[in-house]
Parts: structure tokens; sequence; C-alpha cells
């Protein structure tokens, strides 16, 4: 059998929880990319949307309960040196209640919340993808308004 990310390419979905322009970001203690810092997500599982896969991984790693959810970008994630490679979609909110805490310290130990010009290192490829788009999506509102 075929492991996702592994054997073949696996489909991935993400979430950048946003709260008064700073992002929510957990520290990884796994691979791919432990020590990195990443928005939270996981695996899209079979017949699950992406969307609602995204809103459950945030709501099982963050405590948080997800309201609506907006498609931000794709990522793909080609980590060579671990042999992964992921395709991940990724959706952003601002719709959410309760407060963050760690809900699998073996995964993800430790969270933040940062200002997208004042992020820690190291970022996840994943991330970094999604601080890209946010960056974008600002500038766009921003020469909009």
């Amino acid at each position: 059998m075929s492991i996702p990310g592994i054997d073949v390419p696996g489909l991935g979905c993400g979430l950048a929880i946003l709260r008064e322009s700073k992002l929510l970001l957990y520290r990884r203690l796994r691979a791919p990319e432990a020590g990195a810092w990443n928005i939270v997500g996981g695996k899209v599982d079979h017949m699950e949307r992406a969307a609602d896969s995204a809103r459950r991984e945030a709501e099982e790693e963050s405590g948080l309960s997800i309201g609506s959810v907006d498609f931000l970008c794709m990522s793909e994630q080609i980590i060579e040196a671990e042999r992964q490679h992921w395709l991940s979609l990724i959706y952003v909110t601002e719709d959410f209640s309760g407060e963050p805490r760690v809900m699998e310290p073996e995964k993800l130990p430790e969270f933040g919340w940062f200002p997208l010009d004042a992020l820690p290192a190291p970022l996840s490829r994943f991330a970094a993808d999604a601080v890209t788009a946010l960056n974008a999506r600002y500038l766009a509102r921003k020469a909009a308004s």
C-alpha cells in the first residue's frame, strides 16, 4: 500500500487563522519540517472536502471552534531530504470562537499569535506560502480602497 506524501504525493490542507492581524502558528515536532512553525492542518481524508478537512484539523489541533473559511492558496512542498511530497489547499479564517490550546503536545507543543511582519523562524514551506498569499491579499485590499 502506498503512503501519501512518501510513496505518492499526498493531499493536505491548512488553515491560516487570523486575529487582530496576527497569525496563529504552532511549532512542529514531527516530519515534515520538524522544528518549523506551521499553520494548523493535516491530511485530507478520502471523500472529505478539503475545506471541511481544514476546519476539522484546525479544531483538533487548536481547540477552537471554526466558522466559515475561504480559499487562500495552494502550496506544493517537495522536501527531498525527508522524501516528502505534498500538495496542500490552504484556507483562511477570522471566524472562530474560543482560545487556542495545545491539544496534541506530542506533535505541536507550543503556539503563539504572530504579526505577519514579525514571524518566528524557521517557518515551514506550507506556512511561508500562506504568509505570501496573506500579504498579497492585504496589498490587493489596500490598493482597492
